[in-house]
C-alpha cells in the first residue's frame, strides 16, 4: 500500500464521493443479499405450508428492492467515476506541472513515448482501480461479512464445511499476486518503450523515406511490438494457470455443502429452503473470492502505474528557485567568472574555466566545432543547467537570484531547430506574450523577414501551422522563431545558429534588421558561419569547452589562430572556386 499512501494528496481530498458511493453500496450489497431468504421464507413459509396467499406481497417486496437496488447502482456507479475521474484530473496536472517543473537534465534521458504511455495509460489504470477495483473489493468484504453471519444463523456446522476452502483460496489468491505484479510492470514498461518507437518514427519520418529505412523501422517496431505481446502473453499465462486452480476449490466447496447440506435435511436439522438459500448464499461467497483474482489484477495493475507515476512526482528538480528570489527588471550585463560545466557526474566537462563580460548592448560571438560547448553557455544564461564550479551573474547578481519567470522572460531565444505549435502563425509569433496587438506581430514579423511570405499563405496571419510547424520550409520557421523572439522585447538575445536555414541575401537582411533590435541589448550569436558574427563586439572561439581564443574578427584573422583557419576553409576555397570557374 506504500504506493497509494504516497499518492494520496490526490484522491483524499475527494473522499466525499467515494464514502457516499459506499453509503450506496451498502444498499447494494444488503438487497443482494435479502435475495436468499426471500427464496428460503417463499419455500419454507409459503410453498411447504401451502399459504400461497402470500405470493404476491412477496413479489410486490421483491419489485420494490430491484427498484431501490437500481437506483442505488445508479449512485453508487456514478459516484465511483466520480471519485476516480476528479482524482485523475488532479494527478494528471500534478504531472503535467512537474514536467513544465523539470529541468533540462531530466530530458536528457526521458523518452517522450514513455512519458506520453505514463500520462495516458498509467493514469487510467490507477483511475480504473479507483473508480471500480477499490469498490469492488469493499463490496466483496461485505458480501462475503453478510453471507457467513446468514449462513452461520443458518447453520452453524454447514458454515463451517463451506468456510473450510477459504483458507486454500486465500493461499492461491496470495501466489498469484506476487507473480502478477511484476508481469504486469513488465507490461507497462513494454508499452512505453512501443509508444517511443511509434513517436519516433512519425517524428522522424522525412529521415526514414529519404534513406529508404521504412523495412528497418517495421523490422524495430516489430520487436517492440512482440515484446509487449509476450508480456501479455505472459500475463495471461499466470491467469489461465491460477482462475481454473480457484474455481475448483469453489465448487469442492460447493459439492461438500450439497453432500452434508442434504445429510442436514434428511435428518431434519436443516430446511429445505434453508438448504436452497444456503446454496445461493455459498455462491454470494465464493463468487467474490474466485473475483478476487481479478481485483488482485486491478491492484497490480494499479500499483504497477502507480509507482511509474511516482517516478515523475518524486524526479528531484535541479533547478529550484531560491525563498526570496528577486522580480527586478533586468538590463542584460552578463558576467561568467571561472564557470565550468559538466552533464554527466565524472564525465568530461563541458565547458572548463569560462570568462568574459558582457555590458548592455555588447554582441558576443560564439563559434567552434559541434560539441565545443558554443550552446551550453547560453544555457547556463537562461539557467536550463547550473555550473558546478565559478559563478553566471546578470547586472551583478548571480542568475540563482533570480525568479525563474523573471530571468527567462527577459531573454529571447532563437534556436537552430525552432519548434513551432499547431496553431495560427499570429499565436506562433505572440507565444511568448499572448497580451500582444497584431500590430506588434506584423512589426515583428516584418523586423524578422517573415511578413512577406506570410501574407501570401492563403489565411495570411490565421494561417493554421502543422505539426512541428508542417507546412513551412526550415528558413520560414527560424524566421517565426526570429519574429516570436523580438515580441518579447528581451533584455538578452541568443541567436543560436539562426540563420543557418535561410539563402545568403535572406541572411543579410535579417542581420540587418536584428542590428537594430540588438541595439541596447546583450547578444549572444552562435553560428557556423563567419558571415554571422565577423559584427560581434567581441568573438569567442571555443575547442573542447574551453575559450582558445577571443576578440573582434579584423584581430581574430591577423592572429594566426583557430579563426583564421575557420575563415581560409569558408572563404579563401570559395575564392578559388570562383576564380577556377572565372
Amino acid at each position: 500500500m506504500i504506493t497509494f499512501k504516497k499518492l494520496k494528496q490526490y484522491y483524499w481530498p475527494h473522499k466525499k464521493y467515494f464514502f457516499w458511493s459506499l453509503f450506496f453500496l451498502l444498499f447494494v450489497t444488503g438487497i443482494t443479499v435479502v435475495y436468499p431468504i426471500i427464496l428460503q421464507v417463499t419455500i419454507d413459509e409459503v410453498v411447504l405450508q401451502n399459504r400461497y396467499e402470500l405470493i404476491p406481497w412477496i413479489c410486490a417486496i421483491f419489485l420494490g428492492l430491484m427498484v431501490v437496488k437500481g437506483l442505488s447502482t445508479f449512485i453508487f456507479q456514478y459516484l465511483g467515476d466520480l471519485f476516480g475521474m476528479t482524482t485523475v484530473y488532479h494527478l494528471r496536472r500534478a504531472l503535467y506541472d512537474k514536467l513544465q517543473a523539470l529541468a533540462f537534465k531530466y530530458y536528457d534521458n526521458a523518452k517522450t513515448g514513455d512519458i506520453m504511455s505514463r500520462l495516458t495509460a498509467d493514469v487510467e489504470g490507477f483511475r480504473f482501480f479507483l473508480s471500480v477495483g477499490f469498490a469492488e473489493l469493499i463490496r466483496m468484504v461485505l458480501l462475503i461479512a453478510i453471507s457467513l453471519s446468514i449462513m452461520f444463523y443458518y447453520s452453524v456446522p454447514l458454515a463451517f464445511v463451506t468456510m473450510a476452502a477459504i483458507p486454500f483460496l486465500a493461499i492461491v489468491v496470495f501466489k498469484f499476486d506476487k507473480r502478477v505484479h511484476p508481469a504486469f510492470r513488465d507490461i507497462r514498461k513494454s508499452f512505453g518503450k512501443l509508444n517511443t518507437r511509434v513517436q519516433e518514427n512519425i517524428s522522424g519520418m522525412n529521415t526514414v523515406k529519404s534513406l529508404s529505412r521504412e523495412d528497418f523501422e517495421i523490422g524495430r517496431f516489430s520487436t517492440s511490438n512482440d515484446n509487449y505481446r509476450q508480456n501479455y502473453i505472459k500475463t495471461s499465462k499466470l491467469w489461465a494457470k491460477y482462475f481454473p486452480f480457484m474455481e475448483f476449490i469453489g465448487n469442492v466447496c460447493v459439492v461438500a455443502l450439497l453432500a452434508f447440506g442434504g445429510y442436514l435435511v434428511m435428518e431434519g436439522k436443516l430446511g429445505l429452503g434453508e438448504l436452497v438459500a444456503f446454496f445461493s448464499l455459498v455462491w454470494y461467497i465464493l463468487g467474490p473470492l474466485m473475483n478476487l483474482g481479478f481485483i488482485v489484477n486491478q491492484f497490480s495493475q494499479a500499483k504497477a502505474s502507480g509507482e511509474r507515476l511516482i517516478e515523475i512526482l518524486d524526479a528531484k528538480e535541479d533547478i529550484v528557485e531560491i525563498e526570496n528570489a528577486v522580480d527586478h527588471p533586468i538590463k542584460g550585463h552578463v558576467t561568467f567568472k571561472h564557470v565550468s560545466l559538466n552533464y554527466i557526474e565524472n564525465d568530461d566537462a563541458a565547458l572548463k574555466d569560462i570568462n568574459f563580460d558582457a555590458p548592455p548592448g555588447k554582441v558576443i560571438g560564439l563559434i567552434g566545432a559541434t560539441g565545443s560547448g558554443k550552446t551550453s553557455i547560453t544555457q547556463l544564461i537562461t539557467r536550463f543547467y547550473e555550473p558546478q564550479v565559478g559563478e553566471v551573474l546578470i547586472d551583478g547578481r548571480p542568475v540563482a537570484d533570480y525568479k525563474l519567470k523573471t530571468l527567462r522572460s527577459h531573454i529571447g531565444f532563437v534556436l537552430q531547430e525552432p519548434f513551432l505549435f499547431s496553431t495560427s502563425i499570429k499565436s506562433n509569433i505572440a507565444y511568448g506574450r499572448p497580451d500582444i496587438s497584431e500590430k506588434e506581430i506584423i512589426a515583428a514579423a516584418k523586423r524578422a523577414q517573415a511578413h512577406e511570405f506570410i501574407t501570401e499563405l492563403p489565411n495570411g496571419y490565421d494561417t493554421m501551422l502543422g505539426e512541428r510547424g508542417m507546412g513551412l520550409s526550415g528558413g520560414q520557421k527560424q524566421r517565426i522563431a526570429i519574429a516570436r523572439a523580438i515580441c518579447i522585447n528581451p533584455s538578452i538575445l541568443v541567436l543560436d545558429d539562426a540563420t543557418s536555414a535561410v539563402d545568403m541575401e535572406t541572411e543579410f537582411n535579417i542581420q540587418k534588421a536584428l542590428r537594430e533590435v540588438m541595439i541596447g541589448r546583450t547578444t549572444f550569436i552562435i553560428a557556423h558561419r563567419i558571415s554571422s558574427l565577423k559584427h560581434a563586439d567581441e568573438i569567442l572561439v571555443l575547442e573542447d569547452g574551453k575559450v582558445v581564443e577571443r576578440g573582434t574578427h579584423d584581430y581574430l584573422l591577423n592572429h594566426k589562430g583557430p579563426y583564421e583557419r575557420i575563415y581560409n576553409i569558408q572563404y579563401q576555397d570559395r575564392e578559388a572556386i570562383m576564380n577556377t570557374v572565372g
